[in-house]
């Protein structure tokens, strides 16, 4: 049976939830990464990995311990691991890629494989409108932001980020999706550039529609629904993972 070359997931917003309410759905993560060594070459992690990040000069959040370890045993076991920054965790710092030689990277990333281009993005300030938020994004991802954050201690600043993030994530996760508009204005004018499928998260939605030859896909997440997209032979197929796989 041909292997995946990639995997491409999004929305595990892990530290969501307190750590009792969030153990089961961090598991089937961890495990869920644990089955790809000698299943895959690559691994595509499509924003919003944490609910929250930020590293500090000397410390890193505690909570994400396990799962960081999962990572780093997939890139140990040969697997390339690439993290795309989202709305929620765009403060991804130097510790993924220095201590456990993953790669991070912001929006958006052209990728190549099996003969296949590939456009991602997580999928945020992409729709026309929403002037507010565009505004408050370029704020809150300044430099000025990042640094005045720092001066605010861990035990403070991570449930202050955590509430805000809640807040935000709730937001949008019971608005319908409109793949129409989405397949419109994001997917349609990457096709034009000459990429052959487009993926995005960030809408908690699932989310696949083929033309001419094309791909788009919103990948869902895995709070709730644990959908993930793979290339095989250069075809894209979008999946559901449980335990029993």
């Amino acid at each position: 049976m041909p292997r995946p070359s990639a995997i491409f997931l999004s929305d595990a917003h892990l530290g969501a939830e307190s750590r009792e309410r969030e153990t089961a759905r961090e598991g089937r993560l961890i495990r869920f990464l644990g089955s790809l060594p000698g299943r895959c070459d690559a691994v595509y992690v499509v924003g919003d990995l944490f609910d929250f990040w930020f590293e500090y000069a000397t410390a890193i959040p505690r909570r994400f311990y396990r799962v960081l370890r999962a990572l780093d045993e997939l890139r140990e076991a040969g697997v390339q691991v690439t993290c795309l920054t989202g709305n929620h965790d765009f403060w991804l710092g130097r510790f993924l890629s220095e201590e456990l030689g993953i790669r991070t990277t912001g929006c958006p990333l052209a990728v190549e494989r099996d003969g296949r281009r590939v456009w991602l993005h997580h999928g945020d300030g992409l729709i026309g409108g929403d002037l507010g938020y565009k505004v408050l994004r370029k704020v809150i991802r300044h430099p000025l932001s990042i640094g005045a954050y720092r001066w605010i201690h861990p035990d403070l600043g991570l449930p202050l980020a955590r509430h805000v993030s809640r807040w935000s994530r709730g937001s949008r996760e019971h608005r319908p999706l409109d793949g129409e508009r989405l397949f419109r204005e994001i997917a349609a004018p990457r096709f034009a550039e000459g990429y052959d499928a487009v993926m995005v998260g960030h809408f908690h939605h699932v989310y696949e529609r083929r033309e001419g030859g094309h791909a788009f896909f919103v990948l869902g997440d895995w709070m709730e629904r644990c959908t993930y997209v793979e290339l095989v032979n250069g075809e894209f197929t979008l999946n559901t993972w449980s335990d029993a796989d």
